[in-house]
């Protein structure tokens, strides 16, 4: 009796089990499973079943045409053409109520920035705003779209996912928006993604616009919080990396702090703190000030040269002799290619010099093996009170430059 009273439970299970297998095959059972957690998410998810799907220790299910979405929204967050996902018989049971997932795989999927982050900014804090993933994520060829810009060809490989436990993924795809392209290869670590704490990037990235490229090694750390827009607060970036245009490769070193942000493809760093370095006709230059990248170029920095580069033309005395630093002001508001004109003001010791510069001509000038002129292109104003010429001494000293750009305009308060 007791051995039959105890084989009851289970005869009935499987009777159960056999009749929902019979009454909803495998393509049929994932796209419950999937409505079941799109409502505890607070999302509405459509798909197709496949008869790829199989049960098993850990069932397997198949869809297609995925689309996942706000009640009520237009737009979808997240579209894929093909879904893999393995998952416990509990999540199975229990219709999405724990979203304990095995291995997710999407190919294609397209997610919409805009749309993810108004969900996101809807979600409960702290654990159930993520699933866990014993055997982690893989996405290929996917597509990120955020209004300007966008994220193409990327290959996305997560081993693990929980939200209490460091999340580490290794991605490469393409950025693109109006005027730039930027491939990229990149490592990146969350410690904690449900929080967004201890966010770093580090890699390889190709910025490119029309004849010129930025092969650079970066690195990005911070905070990272992305209910109200991206941001890194602070964020600390670094780049070692090469300007290639033609003939010319100038080595640099870049390194920025400040709290990121960003909106709708444009980044803002305000206020930021900015060291560059290089050698050659790079200088040692540390700034602060206001940067901004996006559809336009902003840079509003106020810093100093420690010492004049050997590679600029010398500076007629007392000024090459001099050991003061070079304080500057740079004022730019325009095409990421500092095509537009670029507002300088420099002072060392007595003299100051306030213009405008033509960059792209700056630099052909420069790196020209036969300049046209013994002067850089420029447009502006020179006072010193006193210069040394060819041993005549000249005091009271204005010098006005006329072959440069037409004015500059100023950044934008």
């Amino acid at each position: 009796m007791l051995l039959w009273l105890c084989a009851a439970p289970l005869a009935l299970l499987v009777v159960l089990w056999l009749a929902v297998w019979l009454a909803l095959p495998p393509e049929r059972v994932m796209p419950m499973v999937l409505a079941r957690i799109g409502a505890s998410m607070n999302l509405e998810i459509s798909a197709e079943g496949d008869p790829a799907s199989r049960f098993g220790a850990q069932p397997s299910f198949v869809v297609r045409n995925v689309i996942a979405r706000e009640p009520g929204a237009e737009r979808p967050l997240l579209q894929a053409r093909r879904l893999v996902v393995a998952l416990p018989w509990s999540t199975i049971r229990s219709l999405g109520d724990t979203l304990d997932l095995v291995r997710i795989e999407l190919d294609e999927p397209v997610v919409d920035v805009a749309a993810l982050q108004h969900w996101l900014a809807t979600r409960p804090p702290g654990e159930g705003r993520l699933p866990t993933l014993s055997d982690g994520l893989r996405v290929r060829e996917g597509r990120i779209v955020g209004g300007t810009w966008r994220i193409e060809a990327l290959d996305l490989s997560v081993p693990r996912l929980h939200p209490e436990q460091p999340l580490r993924a290794q991605g490469a795809g393409r950025y693109l928006d109006a005027s730039t392209r930027a491939p990229f290869d990149l490592a990146a670590t969350l410690m904690r993604p449900a929080s967004g704490r201890g966010f770093a990037i580090a890699g390889a990235v190709v910025p490119a616009q029309g004849d010129w490229q930025l092969p650079a090694w970066i690195t990005l750390s911070g905070a990272l919080h992305w209910n109200d827009g991206i941001r890194l607060l602070p964020a600390r970036f670094g780049a070692s990396g090469r300007y290639l245009s033609g003939e010319t490769s100038v080595p640099f070193s870049l390194g920025l702090h400040g709290p990121l942000r960003a909106h709708d493809g444009n980044w803002t760093l305000v206020p930021a703190g900015a060291a560059l370095r290089g050698g050659g006709l790079v200088p040692a230059f540390d700034a602060r000030g206001r940067l901004g990248f996006g559809r336009r170029l902003l840079l509003d920095l106020d810093g100093r040269i420690a010492r004049w580069p050997e590679a600029w033309p010398a500076l007629p005395p007392p000024l090459g002799g001099s050991r003061e630093p070079l304080t500057l002001s740079l004022a730019y508001l325009g095409a990421p290619d500092l095509s537009a004109p670029l507002a300088l003001r420099a002072q060392r010791d007595d003299v100051r010099f306030d213009g405008r510069l033509d960059v792209p001509a700056l630099v052909a000038w420069a790196t020209s093996a036969q300049p046209d002129s013994l002067l850089p292109p420029l447009d502006g104003r020179l006072e010193a009170a006193r210069i040394e010429i060819s041993g005549a001494q000249l005091e009271g000293v204005v010098v006005e430059f006329e072959d440069g750009p037409a004015a500059a305009p100023a950044p934008a308060p």
